[in-house]
């Protein structure tokens, strides 16, 4: 169907590419859940005033486009501060404030969504708040809120695309060097449409794995 001059050595390019977006989403996904989970569980727990100051960070990062973000932390870490970083460790850091965000919310949704009576009754046996959470709340609103976790994983795996503004070469941008030199776009976008769903899949997959195991425990 298609005729192309890519090469075996092309198509490693893209490979890499994909190994690149894998291991940012790894590695901002792992650091924006603990992140998030700390936040949600803080907004959850305290008053709505005294959250003020870190629900306003998290909607700053959920309200200012994703591109907007890379380029303005990578210009003021190496323009303002002068400090030598890598795109990667940029890209890392706002993708998991990124996640954090998004996550936060997630957190603090399902653990309003945890039944008063029941932790009640686990406080009434003499739990503390840390029993309470680690074994009455945060176990049942885990099972809540991996739906929405891993959507926003898979979220970060495609919003990863745009880390190419701070010269990370991922699969996006692997794609579109290959155009500029090939001339090949339909081809080429095809590819990459179909790596991302090979990569993307078995986390969808095994997301409704979990669901189902979880749900018949």
């Amino acid at each position: 169907m298609f005729e192309t001059a890519m090469t075996a050595k092309d198509f490693w390019m893209l490979v890499q590419g994909a190994g690149m977006t894998l291991l940012v989403t790894a590695i901002s996904v792992a650091i924006g859940t603990v992140v998030g989970v700390i936040c949600g569980i803080f907004r959850f727990q305290v008053g709505p005033w005294w959250a003020i100051p870190v629900t306003f960070v998290l909607d700053v990062c959920r309200s200012v486009p994703l591109l907007i973000q890379l380029s303005l932390a990578f210009a003021f870490v190496t323009a303002v501060l002068k400090l030598r970083v890598s795109g990667f460790s940029v890209a890392c850091g706002v993708l998991s404030l990124y996640t954090a965000a998004y996550c936060s919310e997630i957190v603090r949704g399902a653990l309003e969504s945890v039944p008063p009576n029941t932790r009640r009754a686990g406080r009434s046996l003499g739990m503390s708040w840390l029993q309470d959470m680690r074994y009455i709340a945060l176990p049942l609103a885990s099972r809540v809120a991996l739906p929405s976790w891993i959507g926003l994983s898979l979220g970060v795996m495609k919003d990863s695309a745009l880390i190419y503004v701070v010269n990370v070469s991922e699969l996006m941008k692997s794609t579109k060097d290959l155009i500029t030199r090939l001339q090949e776009p339909l081809f080429l976008l095809l590819l990459c449409g179909v790596f991302y769903f090979v990569i993307s899949f078995p986390v969808a997959r095994f997301g409704s794995y979990l669901e189902k195991r979880w749900s018949n425990d």
